[in-house]
């Protein structure tokens, strides 16, 4: 949600912007735009520097193999729907010689027990904030505080996936500081949510920060101009985060809307951040076909798709609450979404 419609309008704006703050293009990186954007970020999130990625997988293989060299453990422990099981095409294992260790069920986040009861020693834990396919779940402040801990003392670097750790900050009620402090580093994206043509940021101490830029050239990814990027997301980014407390309050209630209708089952229930799953019953490819004709009729885009879960008849969708939700009311919403199970 919030990503641009018109890709021409996006350049045309992100060109008009650059003017305005009277800035230069960076060469690899180096630029004041750039360079002050990441200072920004890493002031944000509490930490002393970062580095501006060209996207979050290249981010997160970094803070992998750095934390695997220095201690001389390869083992990471991760949640078994984490981005670098599901989406990363086992790269951690393929580039890096990494070896994944799920220490949880895929039924809730990564607790502090998950990293006691590790069947493995770890030398890294990876963590999901939120946890995207568990519908933007979170650990409760005391048990994040409880994981952080218990890293520190058994020596296991932690590392917080944030890839949608902006949507996070109202359910704690804290600043991104404090939610981040305890983490040895961080990443976060600037596609996911802030809607930027793309891109990411690592933060961390500056000595890491320093070797991390290193691994990013290794890696390819020092772009000759980062700028079109780092401004897609600077101009933007302040902007997006003061309207997420209202899209977190809309999908508390758009929600509870939905779930009125009891052939309908979210989750969490009560939603945590502005993200939820809804399960239903039915056939993925009539949904999708019965999605369509309530876009044509009503106007209304119920859900981008749906997906088989491992129960028989029954298919998950997810949906975000953002700028494209619009003028729509929880009410027209939730009939539409129930409209799903009516005849055609």
């Amino acid at each position: 949600m919030g990503a641009p419609e018109d890709d021409g309008a996006e350049l045309i704006r992100i060109g008009e912007w650059v003017k305005k703050q009277g800035a230069s293009a960076d060469v690899y990186g180096n630029g004041e735009l750039v360079q002050s954007f990441e200072r920004k970020v890493a002031g944000l999130l509490g930490f002393e520097d970062g580095c501006f990625m060209p996207t979050g997988t290249m981010a997160q293989l970094i803070v992998l193999r750095m934390y695997a060299d220095a201690s001389g453990n390869r083992n990471v422990g991760l949640h078994p729907s984490s981005h670098h099981v599901l989406h990363e095409s086992d790269s951690y294992e393929v580039l890096h010689g990494l070896r994944a260790v799920h220490v949880s069920p895929w039924t809730r986040p990564v607790l502090a027990s998950d990293v006691r009861e590790a069947p493995d020693r770890l030398g890294t834990v990876s963590v999901e904030l939120p946890v995207r396919w568990l519908g933007g779940q979170l650990q409760t402040w005391e048990q994040l505080e409880e994981l952080k801990r218990t890293c520190r003392e058994r020596g296991v670097k932690l590392h917080m996936d944030g890839a949608r750790l902006w949507e996070s900050q109202p359910f704690y009620g804290r600043s991104y500081a404090d939610i981040c402090r305890g983490f040895d580093s961080v990443y976060v994206s600037f596609y996911k949510m802030v809607g930027a043509m793309g891109g990411a940021m690592l933060v961390g101490g500056r000595d890491f920060i320093n070797e991390a830029r290193t691994w990013r050239h290794r890696h390819g990814g020092n772009i000759f101009h980062m700028l079109p990027y780092a401004a897609s997301a600077a101009m933007r980014l302040d902007e997006v985060l003061a309207r997420i407390p209202g899209y977190v309050q809309r999908a508390k209630s758009l929600s509870e809307a939905i779930a009125s209708d009891t052939r309908l089952t979210v989750l969490p229930r009560p939603v945590q951040t502005n993200l939820f799953r809804v399960f239903l019953r039915g056939d993925a490819m009539a949904l999708r076909q019965q999605r369509d004709r309530i876009a044509s009729e009503q106007g209304i885009w119920v859900a981008n798709g749906f997906i088989q879960t491992r129960v028989p008849g029954v298919v998950e969708t997810e949906l975000q609450v953002g700028p494209a939700l619009g003028d729509i009311s929880d009410a027209d919403a939730a009939r539409a979404f129930s409209r799903l199970l009516s005849p055609a």
